[in-house]
């Protein structure tokens, strides 16, 4: 059947089933029920030769109703919300099928009214195939997909028709670094998409978020830019939603390659705005390439952006795991602070006194029992209220326990007081005599006194002293609630830092820096100063609790 620019409108009858409070009076002050309900479907490419349309399976819909002041659409049980009564909707299942359509007019009050109608429409584009791969072959199948992480360019980004020369708008010719199991994205990892097949074509659901939302897109919502955010910003991101299939029609997929091959030809969209977890307003995504185990697309964001973005994501049927790989497997030195008391004196000796220990802090430094002490099984420093000041504890392994080299993992629960900042981390022991930044220094956790939600991992050494110094944090909102592994492996070419074995940050060591000698162990909980913030001026006392200190080599 040829394509045909004008539209054949055929008007359907309408079964109306009103709903309302009232048997007989629709009316009962200003909650009125709609009524006189009509729908019109314009079968694009529909005449008296063709009257199921033009093969697209594309129809318009329109609907009209009294005291009505929205619609909602169901196809095969499926919402999608037109304010304006006007949608266009796309039936994917090859040949002539007849659809039921369910259209609910809202009125006030929260009173509304259905009507009923059947649609018979044509589609003749058909990639079963990708149908199959995507949910299964059978009514009822269903299949979950989840990012690819475990791989490098898992998401990626290029231009939408921008050529350069070498067909950079069909790939991620802007941004292609992204390694396996980014630090950033972690906050998506555990997405889960479902596709199911039913009777009547495929359906799509997002059972796990968040959302991740890149800074092109971010600008526009006016939200925080690369990083996750939940429905409230999202709002599209949870319930079933249909997806049809097309061909696809953006120069990339037609007139680009990807990796040297064609792309499929293929599009799915996701009706009600519906995404796979990369928030950028759009809901359309070409195929690149699609298996049983894999699934590779490529999505324009909303231009409402103004960023002439198109993003490249890849998808895997198989979660992947994620293992840290350390180099550094034999436990060498450790404290598991099962004997109460004080510390053990031959591995932890202190710093002692106050005088802001160089950024404007606020404790005193004891070795009394109230602020550090041995019990039920974990060492516990406590930051306490005195008077107008603060006193803690600072402890260390300087001349006790030295070492170049290897993996040190400390279980800690952190203090959830405004102010307080928790520090796990080492020193160059030649400190005493080169100083510092000279002596270097290794923060594994730091957290701010204002965010309870985030750790940090940063190193100093010379140039790179006071508020500077390569540093990365990562989210732990259960920080303060739940013990967590804070991990740094250290050797002569790279120092790298993870959380639950999770990494998150990276530094390249080399000869010309001071992370080639020994360190110390130091554990402390510091009152205010440049990272302690503002003090909450109700505080009386908190703790930082720690399981076990391990050292591997």
């Amino acid at each position: 059947m040829k394509k045909i620019k004008n539209s054949y409108i055929v008007l359907f009858s309408v079964i109306l089933a009103l709903v309302g409070c009232q048997e007989n009076d629709y009316q009962f002050g200003e909650i009125v029920t709609p009524s006189n309900i009509t729908i019109t479907a314009d079968i694009v490419g529909a005449d008296a030769n063709n009257p199921y349309g033009d093969g697209s399976g594309t129809v318009n819909f329109t609907v009209n109703a009294s005291n009505a002041s929205s619609y909602v659409f169901y196809f095969d049980g499926v919402a999608e919300k037109s304010p304006s009564g006007e949608l266009t909707k796309r039936f994917s299942k090859v040949g002539v099928n007849t659809y039921s359509v369910v259209v609910k007019a809202n009125g006030t009050g929260g009173v509304s009214s259905t009507a009923l109608t059947e649609v018979e429409v044509f589609s003749s584009f058909s990639d079963v195939d990708a149908e199959n791969f995507l949910s299964g072959a059978n009514v009822g199948d269903s299949k979950k997909w989840y990012w690819q992480a475990n791989v490098d360019v898992h998401v990626g980004l290029g231009p939408v028709s921008d050529d350069y020369g070498n067909g950079e708008f069909a790939y991620e010719a802007w941004w292609n670094g992204i390694k396996a199991w980014d630090a950033e994205k972690s906050c998506m990892y555990d997405n889960e998409f479902v596709f199911t097949r039913t009777a009547n074509g495929l359906t799509f659901e997002q059972t796990v978020g968040p959302a991740f939302v890149p800074g092109t897109y971010a600008g526009y919502l006016g939200v925080g830019g690369d990083q996750c955010h939940d429905e409230s910003v999202a709002t599209n991101m949870f319930g079933v939603k249909n997806v049809s299939l097309s061909p696809s029609v953006s120069k990339a997929a037609t007139e680009g390659s990807y990796n040297n091959e064609p792309y499929r030809g293929t599009s799915f969209t996701i009706s009600e705005g519906g995404f796979m977890g990369w928030f950028v307003g759009a809901s359309t995504y070409d195929i690149i390439s699609i298996s049983n185990t894999e699934l590779i697309v490529r999505i324009i964001e909303d231009t409402a952006s103004g960023s002439g973005a198109a993003w490249y994501h890849k998808f895997t049927s198989t979660k992947p795991t994620q293992t840290a790989g350390y180099t550094y497997t034999d436990l060498v030195w450790e404290d598991d602070f099962n004997t109460n008391g004080a510390p053990d004196a031959t591995k932890w000796t202190y710093d002692l006194g106050a005088g802001g220990w160089g950024n404007g802090e606020e404790q005193t430094y004891t070795n009394s029992a109230d602020n550090v002490i041995v019990e039920d099984g974990s060492l516990k420093i406590m930051a306490i209220a005195d008077g107008a000041s603060y006193t803690s504890a600072r402890l260390k392994s300087q001349g006790l326990y030295e070492f170049t080299y290897g993996r040190v993992e400390v279980r800690a629960k952190l203090p959830a007081s405004q102010g307080t900042w928790p520090a796990i981390w080492m020193l160059g022991a030649n400190f005493s005599t080169v100083g510092w930044p000279e002596a270097g220094e290794i923060d594994i956790m730091e957290q701010k006194g204002q965010d309870k939600n985030t750790v940090l991992s940063t190193l100093h050494y010379p140039g790179n002293s006071a508020g500077n110094g390569p540093s990365q944090s990562t989210s732990v909102p259960t920080s303060t609630t739940e013990f967590h592994n804070y991990t740094v492996e250290w050797t002569a070419s790279k120092i790298e830092f993870y959380v639950d074995d999770v990494p998150y940050h990276s530094f390249t060591n080399d000869a010309t820096l001071p992370f080639n000698a020994d360190f110390f162990l130091i554990l402390n909980v510091a009152m205010g100063g440049s990272l302690g913030g503002d003090i909450d001026p109700t505080f009386t006392e908190d703790s930082m609790e720690i399981d076990y200190v391990k050292v591997y080599q």
